[in-house]
């Protein structure tokens, strides 16, 4: 069993900055991707920014020069910077990632935490 805990989230006024940090803990034997989604209230939940296990980086449209995600394989743990946030960046983001466990590949998510951008 694997765990994606998450931290990070919280208040900013807008043109500020959060970093969100998800550490995945478990019988892990490697991490395909992590990636960070969002679901905001009435919203689909949408890809914000995913790396591969060879560092490619995805991102959505509207963040593009604005967050930044990376990861630490030593700490099996993925970081995504956020600066210049804006009111439209609230939402509650998710954790995801894709795990190489002993006898299978799974898809796992974290809780979610709040990301609330004030104008």
């Amino acid at each position: 069993q694997v765990q994606l805990v998450e931290s990070g989230g919280g208040l900013v006024q807008a043109g500020g900055s959060l970093r969100l940090s998800c550490a995945a803990s478990g019988s892990i034997l490697s991490i395909n991707f992590m990636g960070w989604y969002r679901q905001a209230p009435g919203k689909q939940r949408e890809l914000v920014a995913i790396i591969l296990s060879g560092d490619s980086t995805n991102y959505l449209d509207s963040v593009k020069g604005r967050f930044t995600i990376s990861r630490d394989n030593a700490k099996n743990t993925v970081y995504l910077q956020m600066n210049s946030l804006k009111p439209e960046d609230t939402a509650v983001y998710y954790c995801n990632a894709g795990i190489n466990e002993p006898f299978s590949l799974r898809d796992y998510w974290g809780q979610g935490t709040q990301v609330t951008v004030s104008s």
